[in-house]
């Protein structure tokens, strides 16, 4: 498989996780995004919407959009399971995600953001913000939801899918220092999965397109 991939795409950072964790070798393609690699003609005939990660398989079909690529996965490779297996289960589940895939990710990326800069000036002080504003809302539901289980992981004793879309969030609040105090549970599920190495190694820091720090 060939993952088209940003080091610090959070979207794409789930991939790599969630690709790790089910033990699946890849080969990464890095698009970046400072150069707008991802709306080049080459890139778009693959994902027209000129976003990524993007999941080119053996057998050439190429997949977009990652909760769609992660659900696939879960399908294509059942095990390790990244979904519990009582519907109810899965339900709780796949709120986390949605809450982090639909209500935060979207309004808070960089297409946004330049779309801000530059039809309404927003400064960087703006932009802070508004990262802010919706990273936190998001955050607060999340504590509430993930605070009333007592695992290591978001649900239970084993990563899911929900943990898999957590933690790059995270990363993403930290990149902005944002504050994360106010919401105990998400550092201590984030601490947790970052010591296996299948969170670990997929950090954009380790990426070959990452930048020197």
């Amino acid at each position: 498989m060939e993952l088209f991939s940003y080091f610090r795409s959070s979207a794409a950072y789930r991939l790599r996780i969630a690709l790790n964790l089910k033990g699946i070798p890849f080969e990464y393609a890095a698009v970046n995004l400072l150069r707008s690699e991802q709306s080049s003609t080459d890139y778009t005939q693959l994902n027209p919407l000129g976003l990524v990660p993007a999941l080119r398989l053996d057998s050439g079909d190429v997949l977009t959009q990652s909760i769609a690529i992660l659900e696939w996965l879960e399908e294509a490779y059942p095990a390790p399971a990244l979904l519990p297996t009582g519907p109810n289960e899965r339900a709780k589940v796949r709120a986390v995600v949605n809450i982090i895939a639909c209500d935060v990710h979207p309004i808070c990326n960089l297409s946004v953001t330049r779309y801000l800069a530059t039809h309404f000036e927003a400064g960087k002080d703006d932009l802070l913000h508004w990262y802010c504003a919706w990273m936190s809302r998001g955050f607060h539901a999340l504590q509430n939801l993930i605070g009333e289980h007592g695992g290591p992981y978001c649900f239970g004793d084993s990563p899911s899918l929900a943990d898999v879309c957590l933690v790059p969030q995270l990363y993403n609040a930290r990149r902005f220092d944002i504050s994360l105090d106010a919401f105990p549970a998400l550092r201590r599920v984030d601490a947790q999965c970052r010591q296996l190495d299948a969170f670990s190694s997929a950090s954009p820091e380790l990426q070959p397109d990452a930048l020197p720090p």
